[in-house]
């Protein structure tokens, strides 16, 4: 029986993919089944995974898959937090503009932030114990964007113990590393145990 990621974002489906493969299991993108993305009304990446994972459950009475991720800055309270895809209303440049305007004058551990991906698994729609896992990936904000590659705050946000941004970084290199690379991770060893 395979399990339904609840995205239609391609490049999750590979991600999640080389963990299911590995584990002998099927998954398959929610839009081969005609369901249109959940509307995360979630104050929380939890309540957020939660709802995009019972929603694919409900339209195909299947088990289903879903992550919620993005950035955390602490000096500003947390934001963009849950908002991170829509903190400016409009793209990435936009967004990665609205969060150097919001830190400008901070230095120090004042630039401080994490990447936070949380994975929910639910065996059913009703499931009352959902396996939920996390993964941050700690480092700090630049003062201005740098590299190419990745997408979101990806050429602003340079990892812990490195100086390079996430936007400088080979793809491989930033799918071993990631937030969402943690947060399956942790999933594996409790996913093995559930099945």
């Amino acid at each position: 029986m395979p399990f339904v990621l609840a995205s239609n974002n391609a490049g999750k489906l590979r991600e999640f993919s080389v963990l299911f493969d590995s584990m002998g299991l099927d998954v398959v993108a929610q839009r081969d089944f005609g369901v249109v993305d959940a509307e995360e009304t979630g104050l929380s990446f939890i309540e957020n995974a939660l709802i995009k994972a019972r929603h694919a459950a409900t339209e195909t009475n299947l088990p289903a898959i879903a992550d919620d991720s993005g950035l955390v800055v602490p000096a500003l309270g947390g934001e963009p937090g849950i908002y991170s895809a829509r903190y400016s209303g409009m793209g990435d440049i936009e967004n990665n503009n609205k969060l150097l305007a919001a830190m400008q004058g901070l230095t120090g551990e004042d630039r401080s932030a994490f990447y936070v991906a949380v994975i929910a698994v639910v065996a059913t729609k009703k499931d009352p114990l959902p396996i939920i896992a996390e993964g941050r990936w700690r480092g700090r904000i630049a003062l201005e964007p740098r590299g190419d590659g990745g997408f979101g705050y990806d050429p602003l946000f340079v990892p812990e113990h490195m100086s390079v941004s996430v936007a400088e970084l080979d793809p491989r290199e930033k799918q071993t590393i990631s937030h969402r690379s943690k947060a399956l991770k942790a999933l594996e060893p409790q996913l093995q145990g559930y099945l």
